[in-house]
């Protein structure tokens, strides 16, 4: 008897689903406006035009309605290359400035915590009553870390381990972050403060083959803080591996300027499309209370910046950026393109950072936990 094969399906071409192809439409489409926008601010002569332009139009077309869309392994990437740009400044003079200043940062860090407290205790007094359906023991972890100045995905994670409306610290952080970057830049242009750092030496020649050494190795150092859990992994292990590399004495390359210029974009992409048509319609009083908290925010930490040059013999503009509200990337980006002490701005904003991270969580179970 002869034998048959069983009859097999013919394979089918793959199909491209409407939905599968959506995603990145939107992302496309998303960065085309961006790259308009920055278009626009370059024409217009604005402060940080591959930013501030992008972030502004992604986020109102985000809160009007349009299916805005970031990619996350683009935001990656921007923070990798700025980590990278930002690294190559610490060479070993700039270390020991920024090693001279260490009581600078560390009354930078109290400030900042000091403001933070305050900032939630005002949050806290406002909105309780207010929103008296959030139970009492959400509604403080939710006015807590929507305070603390630190990152926003940072506070957010930690907000949710403490049972708090993670949308309203979520909500919180990316209005600061995103009114941080867009005033301080212009008050910096309109003021004349910009141009003034020292020239500094390390690399400025753009060298292909050290160049993809540079990147190759600063991945390397962002994939190893991935894995073993860091925070904000793609900026700080790329910033430590340059670092090194700068600090050793060793100029592989410069980071050349259209690439740092893309990774602004996508970085202010990122910010923006984190709003949306709900952003204003989730506790409208909250968001502008935030407001008015983060306007607060920006003059106190201006003063305080102020004095602080004074003592230290910094620039104030320097220090201006060095103790703002704001993200590392974002005061870093516009310490870089403005020229005003990129290393020291850097170094106030990581150790701040890390410093916010490393207490804000164990200070809130001391604090509240047993409340």
């Amino acid at each position: 008897m002869p034998y048959y094969a069983p009859a097999r399906a013919p394979p089918s071409a793959p199909v491209l689903s409407n939905a599968s192809l959506r995603f990145p439409l939107r992302v496309l489409a998303t960065l085309l406006l961006a790259l308009a926008a920055a278009g626009v601010c370059l024409a217009l002569h604005t402060p940080l035009p591959w930013m501030i332009g992008p972030l502004l139009a992604v986020s109102i077309a985000s809160i009007a309605g349009a299916p805005t869309a970031s990619h996350t392994p683009l935001r990656n990437a921007g923070q990798w290359a700025i980590g990278t740009a930002l690294g190559l400044y610490f060479t070993p003079q700039v270390v020991a400035l920024v090693a001279s200043v260490w009581w600078a940062i560390a009354l930078a860090i109290a400030w900042a915590l000091a403001m933070g407290g305050a900032f939630s205790y005002g949050l806290y007094r406002l909105h309780a009553a207010r929103m008296s359906h959030v139970p009492a023991r959400s509604m403080r972890a939710t006015a807590y870390f929507s305070g603390a100045i630190g990152g926003a995905s940072e506070m957010t994670l930690l907000a949710e381990r403490a049972g708090a409306r993670t949308d309203l610290v979520a909500s919180a952080h990316s209005l600061r972050v995103v009114m941080v970057t867009v005033l301080i830049p212009f008050a910096m242009q309109w003021s004349g403060m910009h141009g003034l750092e020292v020239n500094l030496s390390g690399a400025r020649e753009v060298r292909p083959g050290g160049l993809f050494l540079l990147m190759l190795a600063s991945g390397v150092g962002a994939l190893l803080m991935r894995a073993t859990g860091r925070s904000n992994p793609w900026f700080m292990g790329a910033l430590l591996v340059a670092m090194g590399f700068s600090v050793a004495g060793v100029q592989l390359s410069a980071v050349p300027t259209w690439l740092s210029n893309t990774a602004q974009l996508v970085i202010a992409v990122s910010l923006g499309a984190r709003f949306s048509r709900e952003f204003l319609q989730t506790a409208p009083r909250w968001l502008g209370t935030v407001a008015l908290g983060t306007l607060g925010l920006i003059a106190l930490c201006g003063a305080f910046a102020w004095g602080l040059a004074m003592v230290t013999g910094l620039h104030p503009a320097t220090m201006i950026l060095g103790t703002s509200p704001g993200g590392i990337a974002e005061m870093s980006i516009t310490a870089k393109v403005l020229q005003l002490g990129v290393p020291v701005v850097t170094a106030f904003q990581v150790c701040r950072l890390v410093a916010v991270l490393i207490i804000v969580g164990p200070l809130y179970g001391w604090l509240f936990g047993r409340k």
